[in-house]
């Protein structure tokens, strides 16, 4: 597919606010995506959408409103394994950022150790059907992961997590479940594959990462002028924390790419507000933002 014929994905809500709490110190975004811009970091031919420039600066000024302090940047799909971005957004942020990386076989010993010389902790594959990836894929690049103490951070749909449940229970690693697997709002607190979810966390392998809510809630708009969108998702999400308190990380999504429906685009003051929702008791939520990501990904401590 030419790139001139691809969709244009909607750009971040252009007008922040802050959450209604306060923050606590290195609170951390563990899923932010940096867009170019692409005449500094160009985007990949074979992308599946074209998103709007989203780079550092940008996301930097979020930070500043809403209190979020640390972060974690993935290489989005639409720069392929090119994690140029990530690392110039690392270079940036100082000891405050990491990243998590998207490798294939051209990755060499060299290559691999530079990204974590430049801040990446982990790389991120996919178990889908709309996206390139497989168990073989996976498993060709999981020494390299064990080699350098690198997370792995999984992405998949429900079906897909119940389609590869064998392969992944036998993961050697520490495995982020991405998007909370992306279990939709609509199909209930008893889909096979958020009670697959749950069973997972008992093994303390495997963490869940809260984000995306805005792609996967059944309730997007607020019912009441003033209210929170994608309330729905609440209850899944307590359910994971109440799972696995110490394995629960938060990503912002930031700058929610992929996204084309006008007013599905969240504001990272109501993703936040979310989380307050989700975990009422301030000492758990400094656990989701804090504890846990400076754990997982060796930030300094606060």
């Amino acid at each position: 597919m030419k790139p001139s014929t691809l969709r244009v994905s909607l750009p971040p809500d252009p007008n922040t606010r802050a959450p209604h709490w306060t923050l606590p110190p290195g609170a951390c975004d563990t899923h932010a995506h940096i867009f170019g811009p692409p005449d500094l970091f160009p985007y990949a031919g074979d992308r599946r959408y074209t998103p709007p420039a989203a780079p550092i600066e940008h996301y930097r000024n979020m930070q500043a409103i809403t209190g979020l302090s640390r972060a974690v940047f993935v290489t989005p799909t639409a720069h392929g394994y090119d994690n140029s971005v990530i690392l110039n957004a690392i270079e940036l942020s100082g000891d405050s950022a990491r990243g998590i990386a998207n490798i294939d076989a051209s990755f060499d010993d060299r290559a691999l150790d530079a990204l974590t010389a430049g801040g990446v902790r982990g790389a991120r594959f996919h178990l889908m059907d709309d996206r390139p990836g497989s168990e073989e894929h996976l498993t060709q690049h999981l020494p390299h992961l064990r080699k350098r103490d690198w997370v792995l951070d999984l992405h998949v749909d429900p079906e897909d997590l119940i389609h590869h449940e064998t392969y992944i229970r036998a993961l050697p690693i520490v495995t982020i479940i991405d998007h909370m697997a992306r279990v939709r709002g609509a199909d209930g607190l008893n889909q096979p594959a958020f009670l697959l979810l749950l069973d997972f966390l008992r093994d303390d392998r495997f963490w869940v990462k809260l984000c995306s809510f805005d792609k996967i809630s059944a309730t997007p708009k607020a019912h009441v002028e003033g209210s929170l969108p994608f309330m729905d998702m609440v209850p899944f999400a307590q359910a994971v924390v109440a799972a696995a308190p110490d394995r629960v990380i938060w990503g912002s999504d930031w700058p929610h790419g992929n996204t084309f429906t006008p007013g599905r685009v969240p504001n990272e003051g109501d993703l936040l507000d979310l989380l307050a929702q989700i975990a009422p008791d301030p000492r758990l939520r400094k656990r989701i933002l804090v504890d846990n990501p400076q754990r997982l990904f060796g930030f300094p401590p606060v």
